[in-house]
Parts: C-alpha cells; sequence; structure tokens
C-alpha cells in the first residue's frame, strides 16, 4: 500500500508540472488565504512529501526495482475513453454455448406392498407424495406427474433430459419404494475399477441403477461392498457390480446366451438351483435381474468348474426349452401386485410348487396379460394358483367431510386405531381431494372397517359442526396475535379449532367443534374484527439515534406516553433492522393526538441534538483535550454541547459536536482555534462548478478522501447540494492545501472537457422501456458511445427531458439511438399471446400487480387476460411495438419461472432440525439467500406425536412395512419451495448440514491432550470444525472417540483428529529419545568454573547440544555427579564439552597469598572494575575471602607462571596501599585526639589499630565541629553520692577537695 501511495504522488506531480498553468487561472478562482501566525516546525519530522521516503520504499523491495513494480503512467490527456465491451463478450460467450437438449420419458410403477411410508397418522392423502416429487424436480429438473391406481400402487411419469430422468427415477424409488440392504463381497483390488477415475463410474451406476452403493475406503480392508435401493435396484446393481469384477478376474470367464424367460427355471425358487450350483463347483454365475432385459448371463472361477456349470445350463435350458409350453390369462392391473408378492414372494410360490414361471407385464405397461410358462401338466395347478392370489384382496370407500378427517383420526391416531387394532390386514387411506376414505383388504374385515367408521362418522356429524367466516388477510396476524395470544385465548374458551391459512392468501378462516363453541367463537371474532376495522396506523419518521432518548431508561419514558394514550399501541423498530420507522396505531384519534406528541418531541429532540463534524488532525486531538481533559470540559461546559473524539482504533480525524445549534458553531469555532495556534494551518476556497461536484466526490465519497490521504489528509469540504454553490473549502497545512488545490483544479478540467449536454425528450411511460430490465438497454447505448444518459426522477417537474452528458461526438451518436427507438415506440400495436389459464391467477392477483410492474417496465403497455370463468387462453397485448415484443418476451419468462417452480421435500430427522437450522436460523438463512428458495420446517409438536405413537405401535393403519424399517415421518419433511435447480442446490446444502457421527480410535493415554487444560483444546476444535466431539469419561478407560456433526465437517476433524493422535504419537517418541540421561563425574570445585557467570558458560552448553544439565545442591551426597538428560547423541557431546572444560581446570594452580584486608577495595576498585583488569592481563581468576573465611587470604588461580607474576603485583599493590592507609590513619588520629575517657579507658575509644584490623577503613562516628570539654560533655552529678550532694548537719569524717562545676582543667 505503501509503495502505492508513492507511486501515486509521484504520478500527480510529474502531471502537476506538465500541465499548462494557463487554463488554470481561467477556471479556478482563489480567495485571499488566511494564515495563521507561524509556528516552529521539526525539519527532521517525516512528511508525505518527504523524497526520503521513496528512497527507503525502494531499497526495501529487493527482489524488483521500482520501475518495474510501479511503470510509468500514461498522460492523461492520451488515455483513450474506455469502453465496457465485456458484456456484449459474456452475452456472445453464452449463447455460442447454448446447446438443444434431447428430452425422453420414463413411465414406471411402485406396487402397493413394496411402497414406503410417507405419510405420518396425523396427515393422509397424496400431499406429501406431491411435495416429494416436487423437491425431486426441483433437484432433477425433471418434470414428474403421481398418479395413484385403486390398488393403492403409485405410478410415475417422468420426463426431462436423460440424466435427469435418471437422477429423479433413481430418488422417487428411493424416497416410495422401501429400501434392501444387500452386500455383495468383491475382491480388493477390484474396486478401484468399480470406482472408475475420480469416482465417475461409480456415480453412473448408481444414477442407471438408482442404488446407493457404498465402497469401502482404501484404508479399510474389508471387500463388502453395500448396495441400498430397492428389491429390482440392487439385484441390477450387484449385478453390474459382478461383471466389472468378473472381467478384471484373472481367472476363467464364460459367457452364456439364454433367452431371458428361461432364466428363472434356470435360477429356481429364490435362486436355490443357482446358489447350490455355485457352491458346489466354486464359481460365481451372475445372471440379470428381473428389470435388466439381457439374456447374457456369466460363470467366473476355476476352469474346471465354469465349464462344468456351462454344461448343466445349457442342458437343462435346452430340456426346458422342449418341454415348456405357454398359457395366458387376462387379469386386472390392480390385481397384479397380489399375484407378484411382498417382494416377489407370490411368483417364487408358484415356481417353487409347480415348477412354472410367471411373466408379468411391466410396471409402465398397460397390458393385463399374464403369461405362464412351464410343462404342460403343471399349467393348470399354477393358473389355479395365480387366480387365487389375484382375487384375496378388496377395495372400499367410505364418504367423509374433509374437515372431518382429523377428528376421525383422533389424537395421536387414537380414533382410527380402535378401529384397525383388531384387523390388521386393513389399509385406511385418507384422501383429502375426493374427501372420502379408502378401505383395501381382506373381503370380511373390510366390510366390518366400514360399518364402524359409518357408525363413527355419525356420531361425530351429531356433535360437531363446520363454519367459515369472512376476514381481510391484513387483520390475521392482529387476530393471532403475539406468539398466538389472542388465537390460544379463544381456542381455550371456546374449545373450537380454529383455521387460518396465510400462505395460500384466502380470506377464510375456518371454525371446528362443537355447535356452541363455533357460534361463540365466531361471535367474538367478529367482534375483534369490527373493531380492527375502526382502528387506524401511521407512521412517523424518527431517527433511530432518538429511538432510546424517546424509550428512557428501563422504558419509564415511553411507559409515560403510552399510559397517557392508553389506547394507542406504539411498536419500534428492532435495532438491527436499522429502520426509522415508529408505527402508531389505535383509534383515530387517539391515534392522531398521539402522533402530534411524538412530533413536537422529535422537533426538540432535534433542537438540541444538532450535530456538527469538525476535522482536525489527530496529532492536535491531544491539545484539544487538554492535560486530564481539561480544555474539552471547559469547551463543553461553557457551550452546552456534547464532544466527541474519534477512538484510537477509528481511523478518522473528525470530532462530532451534538447540541444546539448555535453553540455547536460556537464549539466548533474554539476547537479549530486550538488548531491554528498550534500549525501553520490555511484556509483556501476555490470555484469549481456545482455539477461536477457528485463526479469528483466519487462513489462513496472514495475519489476525494484519496485526494486528502494523499495530501497529507488536508479536510476538503464540498457545499450542500442543495446550496447550488460553486465554493469548494480546502483547509490545512499550506503546502498540502496547495497541492490539494492543484490536484482538484485538474480534475475539474478534466471533467469540463466530457461536459457536453444534449436533451432528447419521450413519454414518461416509455421511459422504463428505453432503460431496459436492469439497465441492459441504457448501458448498452452507453457502451457503444460512450455518454452518459441522465432520466428524470420523481422529483423533476419535466418529466419527459432526458439528458445527455459525454464529449460532443458521443453524445450526438446517443441521441441519435435514443431519437430512432424513441419513435418505434410511439408507433401502436396490438398483439396477442396464449398463456396457460392455471398461470392467469398470478398475473391478476393482489389487483393485477404483476400487470402493472409489466406496464410500467415496457412503456405503459395494456396486458388483458379473460375475464373469470371464460375459458381461454388468450391473452391481448396493445402498446408501442417495442413495448409489446418487450412484454411478450416478460409474461413468457414468467410463465417459464411459474413452471419451473416445484416444491421439494427433504427428508432429515427431526432430532438433527436444531443443528441444521443454526443458531437462530443462520445457517437455513444463509442457504434461503443464496438459493433463492424457502424452506418449511415442519413443527416440533407433530414430531413427538408420531414418534411416540410409531414407537407404541408398530403396525399404523394395518400397514405392515415388509423390511421391519422405520418409514419416514412426516415431522422428518423438510419443505424447500423455488425454482427445481435452485431447490436441488438447497437440498444438497441441507443434506450437507445433516450431521452424522464417525468414532476415530484414539489411544486413552492420549485423550488428555485431546482434551486440553480444561478443555481447550477440544472445544477449539469443536469450534474450528463446527462439529461435537464426545470423549469417553476416564472410568471406562475407552478409546472411541465419536464426532458428530455436517458429514463435510466430520471428516475435516477426523482428519485433524488423526494429525493430532499422529503428532502426540511422535512427540512420545520424542520425549522417550529426549529421556536418555547420563551422570558425569566432576570436582564441585569446578561447578563454578562450568556454570560459568551468571550461567553463561552451561547455557551455551545446554542451547547448542539440546540437552538438560542438573547440578546438585551443596552438601548433596553425590555433589561429584552432574546429571545430563537429552538425546543420547547431544548427551555425550555434552559430556565431552564438560570434561574438556574441567581438563583445563585440571592443568591450572591454585595458591594463597596474605593481604590486608583493609586494601581490598582498593584492589577490587569501584564494581570491580580494577580486579577484572589484573585477572584480564594476568589471564588468572581471583578470589576474595567470603563469610567466615580468612579476611586476610586471597586465592589465585591459573597458570603457574601467571599465578606468581599476579602475585606479585598483588604484594606491591598492597605495600603500596599500605602506606598510603597508615599515613590516613595517623591524620586522622591527630586530627580527631580521643576523650579524656578514652585514654583512662582505651575500650571506649573508637577502633584502634591494635584491634583485628578489619575495621581500620571505617568512618569514624564523630563528624562536624568538636569541642571539647564543654559542659554538655560532662557527667550529671551522682544523686546518692554524699560526695557530690554532702549532708547540711553533718561534716563528713573524709577530708576531700571541693566539688565544682564545669570543666575539669
Amino acid at each position: 500500500m505503501c509503495l502505492r501511495l508513492l507511486k501515486l504522488k509521484c504520478y500527480c506531480n510529474d502531471s502537476a508540472r506538465i500541465m499548462d498553468p494557463t487554463p488554470l487561472q481561467q477556471t479556478v478562482m482563489e480567495s485571499q488565504e488566511v494564515t495563521s501566525p507561524p509556528q516552529e516546525v521539526d525539519p527532521s519530522a517525516p512528511t508525505p512529501s518527504d523524497p526520503s521516503s521513496i528512497t527507503n520504499a525502494d531499497q526495501a523491495y529487493e527482489p524488483l526495482s521500482y520501475d518495474e513494480l510501479f511503470p510509468a503512467l500514461p498522460n492523461a490527456a492520451q488515455a483513450p475513453t474506455p469502453v465496457a465491451e465485456a458484456p456484449q463478450t459474456n452475452w456472445s460467450k453464452h449463447s455460442e454455448m447454448r446447446i438443444a437438449s434431447s428430452v425422453i420419458t420414463q413411465v414406471f410403477r411402485v406396487p402397493f406392498e413394496e411402497r414406503a411410508k410417507i405419510d405420518g397418522n396425523n396427515q393422509f392423502g397424496e400431499s406429501a407424495s406431491t411435495r416429494i416429487c416436487s423437491d425431486i424436480t426441483a433437484r432433477t429438473g425433471a418434470h414428474i406427474e403421481i398418479s395413484s391406481a385403486k390398488d393403492q400402487s403409485l405410478t410415475f411419469l417422468v420426463t426431462g433430459k436423460s440424466d435427469a430422468v435418471m437422477k429423479a427415477r433413481r430418488l422417487v424409488l428411493d424416497k416410495f419404494q422401501t429400501q434392501a440392504r444387500q452386500i455383495i463381497k468383491i475382491p480388493k483390488e477390484h474396486h478401484r475399477f468399480i470406482l472408475g477415475k475420480k469416482g465417475k463410474k461409480l456415480q453412473e451406476l448408481e444414477i442407471n441403477t438408482a442404488t446407493k452403493i457404498q465402497v469401502p475406503n482404501a484404508a479399510d480392508n474389508s471387500d463388502e461392498i453395500i448396495v441400498v435401493g430397492t428389491k429390482e435396484s440392487t439385484e441390477k446393481a450387484m449385478h453390474e457390480i459382478q461383471l466389472i469384477s468378473d472381467e478384471q478376474s484373472k481367472q476363467a470367464y464364460e459367457k452364456l446366451e439364454i433367452p431371458k424367460q428361461y432364466h428363472p427355471f434356470i435360477c429356481g425358487a429364490n435362486n436355490e438351483k443357482i446358489n447350490a450350483m455355485m457352491a458346489e463347483h466354486n464359481v460365481r454365475i451372475n445372471v440379470p435381474p428381473p428389470s435388466v432385459m439381457k439374456n447374457e448371463m456369466t460363470i467366473a472361477g476355476e476352469k474346471e468348474g465354469v465349464l462344468k456349470c456351462k454344461d448343466i445350463i445349457q442342458k437343462y435350458f435346452k430340456e426346458m426349452e422342449r418341454k415348456c409350453q405357454t398359457v395366458s390369462v387376462e387379469v386386472r392391473k390392480s390385481q397384479h401386485k397380489y399375484v407378484i408378492g411382498p417382494r416377489g414372494s407370490n411368483i417364487a410360490d408358484i415356481l417353487h410348487q409347480t415348477n412354472v414361471s410367471v411373466e408379468m407385464p411391466t410396471t409402465d405397461s398397460t397390458s393385463e396379460t399374464i403369461t405362464l410358462r412351464g410343462p404342460q401338466d403343471k399349467l393348470g395347478q399354477a393358473l389355479t394358483l395365480v387366480y387365487a392370489k389375484a382375487n384375496s384382496v378388496v377395495q372400499a370407500d367410505v364418504e367423509a367431510p374433509t374437515w372431518l378427517h382429523k377428528f376421525i383420526i383422533g389424537r395421536k391416531g387414537a380414533n382410527i386405531r380402535q378401529i384397525t387394532q383388531d384387523l390388521p390386514k386393513v389399509h385406511v387411506e385418507f384422501t383429502d381431494k375426493q374427501g372420502g376414505i379408502k378401505l383395501e383388504g381382506p373381503p370380511e374385515e373390510v366390510d366390518e372397517a366400514r360399518e364402524k367408521l359409518e357408525a363413527m362418522i355419525a356420531d361425530l356429524k351429531s356433535k360437531l359442526c363446520y363454519d367459515q367466516l369472512v376476514v381481510d388477510p391484513k387483520f390475521y396476524k392482529h387476530i393471532i396475535g403475539k406468539s398466538g395470544s389472542n388465537i390460544n385465548r379463544i381456542r381455550n374458551e371456546t374449545g373450537v379449532l380454529i383455521n387460518i391459512s396465510e400462505a395460500d392468501g384466502s380470506n377464510l378462516i375456518r371454525l371446528e367443534g362443537s355447535p356452541d363453541g363455533v357460534a361463540r367463537a365466531k361471535t367474538e371474532l367478529e367482534e375483534l374484527v369490527t373493531k380492527m376495522e375502526n382502528e387506524k396506523e401511521r407512521e412517523i419518521i424518527i431517527e433511530q439515534r432518538f429511538h432510546r432518548n424517546i424509550i428512557g431508561t428501563k422504558g419509564d419514558k415511553i411507559k409515560e406516553i403510552r399510559d397517557k394514550f392508553n389506547q394507542v399501541q406504539i411498536s419500534f423498530p428492532d435495532a438491527g433492522e436499522q429502520s426509522d420507522i415508529v408505527k402508531i396505531r389505535g383509534p383515530k384519534e387517539d391515534v392522531d393526538q398521539c402522533y402530534n406528541f411524538l412530533k413536537r418531541m422529535l422537533r426538540e429532540l432535534l433542537e438540541s441534538n444538532y450535530q456538527v463534524k469538525v476535522s482536525i488532525f489527530r496529532q492536535f486531538h491531544k491539545f484539544v483535550i487538554g492535560k486530564a481533559g481539561s480544555n474539552i470540559n471547559k469547551i463543553r461546559e461553557e457551550t452546552g454541547t456534547r464532544i466527541d473524539l474519534p477512538s484510537e482504533g477509528q481511523n478518522s480525524d473528525e470530532i462530532i459536536i451534538t447540541g444546539k445549534k448555535e453553540n455547536c458553531e460556537k464549539a466548533r469555532e474554539r476547537i479549530q482555534k486550538i488548531q491554528d495556534e498550534l500549525a501553520s494551518i490555511v484556509e483556501l476556497d476555490i470555484i469549481i462548478p456545482a455539477k461536477f461536484h457528485n463526479s469528483m466526490i466519487g462513489a462513496g465519497g472514495k475519489l476525494i478522501q484519496s485526494i486528502s490521504e494523499e495530501c497529507g489528509g488536508v479536510a476538503i469540504k464540498f457545499p450542500p447540494p442543495e446550496s447550488r454553490s460553486d465554493k469548494v473549502t480546502i483547509r490545512g497545512p499550506k503546502e498540502e492545501v496547495h497541492k490539494a488545490k492543484q490536484m482538484l483544479v485538474e480534475l475539474s478540467n478534466e471533467k469540463q472537457l466530457a461536459s457536453f449536454t444534449a436533451e432528447v425528450r419521450a413519454k414518461p411511460q416509455h421511459h422504463r422501456f428505453l432503460i431496459g430490465r436492469n439497465g441492459a438497454n441504457i448501458r448498452k447505448i452507453r457502451d457503444a458511445t460512450g455518454a452518459r444518459i441522465i432520466f428524470p426522477t420523481d422529483k423533476d417537474e419535466d418529466k419527459e427531458l432526458i439528458t445527455i452528458i459525454g464529449k460532443k461526438e458521443a453524445i450526438a451518436k446517443a441521441k441519435e439511438q435514443l431519437e430512432i427507438t424513441i419513435k418505434e415506440l410511439d408507433l401502436i400495436v396490438e398483439d396477442t399471446m396464449t398463456v396457460d389459464p392455471k398461470h392467469h391467477r398470478h398475473f391478476v392477483a393482489r389487483r393485477g400487480e404483476v400487470l402493472r410492474q409489466i406496464a410500467d417496465q415496457y412503456g405503459g403497455v395494456t396486458v388483458s387476460f379473460p375475464r373469470s370463468g371464460v375459458q381461454s387462453d388468450k391473452v391481448t397485448l396493445k402498446g408501442a411495438k417495442e413495448c409489446v415484443e418487450g412484454a411478450k418476451n416478460r409474461i413468457s419468462e414468467i410463465v417459464n419461472d411459474l413452471d419451473q417452480m416445484v416444491q421439494m421435500e427433504v427428508i432429515i430427522p427431526q432430532k438433527f432440525h436444531r443443528t441444521v437450522m443454526g443458531a437462530r436460523g443462520s445457517k437455513v438463512q444463509a442457504i434461503t439467500t443464496e438459493f433463492d428458495v424457502q424452506i418449511k420446517f415442519p413443527e416440533k409438536d407433530s414430531g413427538n406425536v408420531n414418534a411416540n405413537s410409531e414407537e407404541a405401535h408398530g403396525q399404523v393403519n394395518g400397514e405392515v412395512n415388509g423390511d421391519g424399517e422405520v418409514a419416514t415421518r412426516p415431522q422428518d419433511i423438510v419443505r424447500v419451495m423455488g425454482k427445481k435447480d435452485n431447490c436441488e442446490k438447497a437440498r444438497d446444502a441441507l443434506l450437507s448440514l445433516v450431521p452424522v457421527t464417525v468414532e476415530e480410535n484414539v489411544p486413552f493415554r492420549h485423550h488428555r491432550f485431546i482434551i486440553g487444560q480444561k478443555g481447550e483444546n477440544v472445544r477449539n476444535m469443536m469450534t474450528e470444525f463446527d462439529v461435537n466431539i464426545q470423549v469417553p469419561p476416564a472410568q471406562d478407560q475407552s478409546d472411541i472417540i465419536r464426532i458428530t456433526g455436517p458429514p463435510a465437517n466430520t471428516e475435516r476433524a477426523s482428519a485433524a483428529l488423526r494429525v493430532k493422535v499422529q503428532q502426540l504419537e511422535e512427540e512420545e517418541r520424542d520425549r522417550l529419545a529426549r529421556s536418555f540421561s547420563l551422570r558425569v563425574e566432576v570436582d564441585p570445585e569446578y561447578h563454578p568454573k562450568i556454570i560459568g557467570k551468571r550461567g553463561v558458560v552451561i547455557s551455551k552448553i545446554r542451547e547448542k547440544h539440546d540437552v538438560n544439565i542438573q547440578f546438585p545442591p551443596r552438601g548433596d551426597p553425590e555433589e561429584n555427579f552432574i546429571t545430563i538428560t537429552g538425546y543420547e547423541a547431544n548427551v555425550n557431546e555434552a559430556k565431552n564439552a564438560i570434561l574438556a572444560i574441567t581438563g583445563e581446570l585440571d592443568k591450572m594452580v591454585k595458591e594463597t597469598v596474605e593481604i590486608d584486608s583493609r586494601v581490598h577495595s582498593r584492589l577490587i576498585g569501584s564494581r570491580g572494575k580494577a580486579i577484572k583488569k589484573v585477572m584480564e592481563e594476568f589471564k588468572v581468576e581471583i578470589k576474595f575471602p567470603r563469610g567466615d573465611d580468612d579476611p586476610n587470604t586471597v586465592t589465585i588461580i591459573g597458570a603457574q607462571d601467571n599465578v606468581d607474576e599476579c602475585k606479585d603485583h598483588l604484594l606491591n599493590l598492597m605495600e603500596e596501599y599500605m602506606q598510603d592507609i597508615v599515613e590516613e590513619e595517623d591524620m586522622e588520629a591527630y586530627m580527631n585526639p580521643k576523650p579524656f575517657q578514652a585514654l583512662l579507658d582505651p575500650g571506649l575509644g573508637g577502633q584502634g589499630q591494635g584491634g583485628s584490623g578489619g575495621q581500620g577503613g571505617q568512618k569514624k562516628e564523630e563528624a562536624g565541629f568538636v569541642v571539647s570539654g564543654a559542659p554538655w560533655a560532662q557527667e550529671a552529678p551522682n544523686m546518692d553520692s554524699a560526695v557530690d550532694f554532702p549532708s547540711m548537719g553533718a561534716m563528713s569524717s573524709a577530708q576531700s577537695a571541693p566539688t565544682t562545676w564545669g570543666p575539669r582543667r
């Protein structure tokens, strides 16, 4: 960034020197400069224009030179005008890529016994099936039509591109047909051929067979491949996998062409014969499943076994070909599923009992003919069995209103379970479309179930009623109330079920319940609606910064307002909405009064919260603040304003002043005065035409900000747009202001060169068409001519005037093109087009909002749809020719979008819904925003209901899952609505968020490192990969760590965990290698030398050899041993280094010398400088006594010659110093004689020479001027002494000299 700015500065300076100054004088008017008194400026301080900074920047970047990184910019005047041709290029590119796609149609059927449960206990009928088909359509782009036959089988018609149809077929079978799980063992070395390059072959195989195939990864030694799908699909997939494996096998491999109709005889019932043959001869025989129309059978294995099996199969085929006869019978298509049986069990039984094969027509065929093939004597018996199977089930219908279905089902399916629990073979289906109930099962049980249902329906009709209420949808949210409070209260009081549908645009509210409860609920709802119709809602614009002032601390102020207008509801927007709209709702008069009250409060707030921004260079902010805030506080108090300075982290120099307008101006003047006094700040005004201001400021102010930053952060102020002023103010240091002025003038001249204008008139309704969708038309003209075209806004009075700005020749071209287009728009034509009637409602709904948008966008074109009730698909358009064509294209686009709008169902277990949605729905919101879809999750309560119901009862409504697998529950269905491509992408995104659990084997000893201190490591890993990691408790001693989260996240977390384990094991091995320990015996006398001063020597050894060296403490029994720990090689090297030091020390001698302790300090010198010099000079080590050592003994260690020389040198120094000391002591004794008492008692005389000699150098306690023999130096008289105080009455017997006061002489 620094280099880039430097380059820009150089370019601006160069361009300033090159440009002729003459036009500047013509276009710029300079006002008188306002200059503050000059201040001293540090010339060494760096400035933006300092050339040395450029040199340093160039030198800092070594790989490339400055000129290579930043080549010279071309002259601005010579730069050609750029023409944006990218849109045209991209358009032509996309046009070349557009190819026609082939469309195919495929029909297939799902028998009733193989249908998966997709409708739970509380949702019956076809609704869930339709949602799933819509979901698949959105994901694949294939169009799916579904129909249900009386036999409860489902027929699907899928239309679309080939690959889309195959994907859709796989997904349909995955959702609607029960899934089987098969395992096939394939040699590990063949797996890569099944996967193909980058897994493409496996993906193709999954699409072609409509299955999910799981191949173990390379690290897994398993040879088992798992195939999941329908029975038919898994057989087909296993056949293809076996073929791939057999082709790669090095053993014998044979292909047999056996007609498809004879495969059942060769395989036997349930593949008994073929399995026995494979077990006996140890070969693999691959027979195509019934769904694969191939005659080819393959045999792979040892050559001998393959040949034997081939011979057996061919002989048996020829025998059956000779014996077999065929009989064809007609059986209703709806009964075919009963002939087939669950997973073909009935056909297998007939083949096992009679050796007759039953050939059924394909599910997508309309034929009802069943062919029996086998020996002639067995055909009659097989025919009897076929008829018996076909007539084992009957159907019946029971009429019941749709609204009554939920009451028949009951809570958690309790009511319907009373009927079906005793009749497990009866299937009950509720159909919303026909308003009836379908029963299917054995004849006797169906009749019994029908009688019970009819009795229940009659009883419910006598107790319950149904009513509707017409309500405007805009009142729905008020009827429902906050969190459903209103509607729940009415529901609880009346016991009535109230259905309000906001999604379908209906204005009906349905009431269901007892007659009395329905009547009371209807009355209360009508009263509520009447009240709301008499209410009024107004909006007032209040800046969000004032919301807190109006609400008050803890809401006290808004509470007062609400108490004053207690019938009014005041709603403030959430802080995150960034909205200024405050809504007021209530009775009309109260709303108006509250509105006026808030208006007055807003005016007061505006007056007292006027804001002014003043730019002050950041280096002067501290002077504005003053010591301990003295300056800023003084300005605040005297002006009554609030002054906010930018924080340290903000890259801003603006100071914001808030308060009344006149006070803010005063505060601004005082703050600017502080800056003017501190620096040579000037203010300069230049004249730039107002029409160029916006273009010079740039988008978001970036252009003018870059000029300000380049010129040392000068303040550039443009006048407000409404002022129409041409004066631009520049404020800052003098040199930088002149530099900014020059740049602005140059920029203004460039703008004037391209400021020619022209005008064109067009009808306002044609403006949108001239602009085009997303500005496409006007952008095309702008790119072709380089002119700028400005259309009138709502504020302009002349709505027809279009302004063209640019260079002269560019304006002429743009004007010519616009005039041609406008002439074409003035020609009125009428045209028609066809629109499917099912889409008419979309165009005319909401009072024709879509049609209004089309008319506005395409020059006011009139679009007429057929009236309601008229069966016609003809739509009439009237308007300008180009507008009509554009409107037709737009309508076609909308119809195409409507055709592509689908609803897709994604099966996600409800327990994962919260994880998929994310915190506050953030993940789902991101998906809906990215893919432009709507995602709806099921209600939470429904999941609990159905989960409990299905756990308690394995058979719901008599429907038995043949595999014993858990059927799809409604509460697991997430609905995605939108365009098919977007829905597919959103579906994939949702499924990628569904958490899975993987297990990682981590040795228990590593668990504490995985967890980290207080769980820090595992918590960081969970946060980084957005997964949940479960580490087993310590008492379990388990090695299994479970990771739960989205598949991609768990995979990344597992990889990270494995890497972490690998690191821990490497660290463990490293710790073991570093733990090698060795003990070295070293005389403790050498320890200080090995350690060195402040540990320098031993630290170097430790760092160099990366070892740990431990010295024993003094007095330790093993004081002679040093312990070295680390890598074995490093330990040995460190040992050698220590022994090398001790070897040198062994060569040295140690000698003591007697030196009077009084001269030690002189020998040592200030901070040891003198003794260091001696040691360096003689290359020895000198130790002075410490503690209890002899104070006069000094030890010298080193080579013999060096020690002797050093010893002589020290003794010579001692003699010199001792002479000085003796002289100083004699002089001290002469200058400071001892007191009389000290003469009598030498012990009181201080420290003499005859003492230890160790204190001779200490300072004496006496200091300053001393007066000897003064009264205050005498001892006080002894009051007990008869001599000092004789008795007054008797003479003392002892003759003594009279006592005198004063000094003794």
